[in-house]
């Protein structure tokens, strides 16, 4: 079995979810680097790069990885589209490895000369609504101290745009055609992770809850309680404990 380095500390959970398992299934293939590289197609610069969780591996490369190791495709793409999801949200001006054969990537001068242009339009509006706003301060400066009352009152009151409220979820746990479900979703294939959220996420709460398990608070976020409670499903499912809610995790939920 390889000799894996650690992975950096601010990698993504559900990013250092995919490249540890593709780490299982590499030495689980038994195949060095050169020789993953050969039946792949990918290189073997490449290959260290996906497995050192430097760069997301494409779609194909998951798949054949998968297919070597003995292991299940379907599992492994559903690992990295959530790991996609994260990578983009963390690293916006990145994505995946271009495929085998695609052309040069195009020079970023004209992008960058658009960047400068667009800052310097963005810096000049900035200051004029910044005197704007001075000249509307001072001018308004009596009539805002005439009526604070007023002004407060307007903040505070209850409806307001401002003041944004989470969605409410209940669970009404009722069982259909052989299957449970809890009023807030009829999914039994959504792919959930930590730091999901959703009517989809407050369905599986009220499941895990209605396994005995303790998920916290029905809120439809996927945090720290809910995925140790679907790790505890997990377990005693006999599933692959990952925390992650797939197709065989709803299963459990469901039954």
């Amino acid at each position: 079995m390889s000799r894996w380095k650690g992975l950096p500390e601010e990698l993504d959970p559900r990013v250092r979810q995919l490249v540890v398992r593709l780490r299982r299934v590499k030495d689980h293939s038994g195949l060095s680097l050169r020789r993953l590289a050969a039946k792949t197609g990918y290189s073997t610069s490449s290959w260290e790069r996906y497995l050192a969780g430097r760069s997301l591996p494409p779609g194909e490369a998951v798949e054949a990885m998968a297919r070597l190791g003995g292991e299940d495709p379907a599992r492994l793409l559903a690992l990295r589209e959530v790991a996609v999801e994260a990578w983009a949200k963390g690293k916006p001006s990145t994505g995946t490895e271009a495929e085998p054969g695609a052309g040069p990537p195009r020079p970023h001068g004209r992008a960058l000369r658009i960047t400068l242009i667009a800052g310097s339009v963005a810096l000049v509006l900035a200051v004029a609504a910044a005197v704007l706003l001075a000249v509307r301060l001072t001018d308004g400066e009596g009539k805002a101290a005439a009526a604070p009352l007023t002004a407060s009152a307007s903040t505070a009151a209850p409806g307001s745009p401002k003041q944004s409220e989470r969605p409410r979820y209940t669970c009404r746990a009722e069982r259909i055609d052989g299957r449970w479900y809890a009023g807030n979703s009829r999914t039994r294939k959504a792919i959930l992770a930590k730091g999901h959220a959703g009517p989809e996420v407050a369905e599986a709460q009220c499941l895990l809850r209605e396994a005995g398990l303790a998920p916290g608070a029905v809120d439809g976020i996927f945090g720290p309680h809910t995925e140790r409670a679907v790790k505890d499903l997990q377990k005693r499912s006999g599933l692959v404990v990952d925390g992650i809610i797939g197709p065989h995790t709803w299963k459990a939920l469901r039954e």
